[in-house]
């Protein structure tokens, strides 16, 4: 009897115990306007995302070569958003290859 609710208990504890994942990560935005990011620089926790909104009047190109953690938004329009995880701890230097002057460090903790 006892082995029968433990084996069926267990699978429900442990799926509840991995559903509150998600939950713990946030999602921030950084938005881009008169060609200049919103922030300078964030910090955020390991399975965190940013949300990287254009709300600028021109088109931007939102990216990281930082080893490890690197992406490209490619050409964003105006209005547009896209949203990239941290899946790591460290420091990562987001740029915009059409506006050499945006910056942004995200530190990853």
């Amino acid at each position: 009897m006892i082995s029968r609710i433990i084996s069926h208990t267990f699978p429900a504890i442990a799926l509840a115990a991995l559903s509150a994942f998600p939950l713990l990560a946030a999602d921030h935005e950084i938005t881009q306007q008169d060609r200049h990011f919103s922030q300078t620089e964030i910090t955020i926790k390991v399975g965190d995302t940013i949300s990287f909104k254009n709300d600028d009047e021109v088109t931007h190109n939102v990216f990281s070569t930082t080893p490890g953690m690197e992406f490209d938004l490619h050409r964003q329009a105006p209005g547009a958003s896209s949203t990239i995880p941290f899946a790591k701890a460290g420091d990562t230097e987001v740029d915009c290859s059409i506006h050499p002057r945006m910056k942004l460090m995200v530190h990853v903790k």
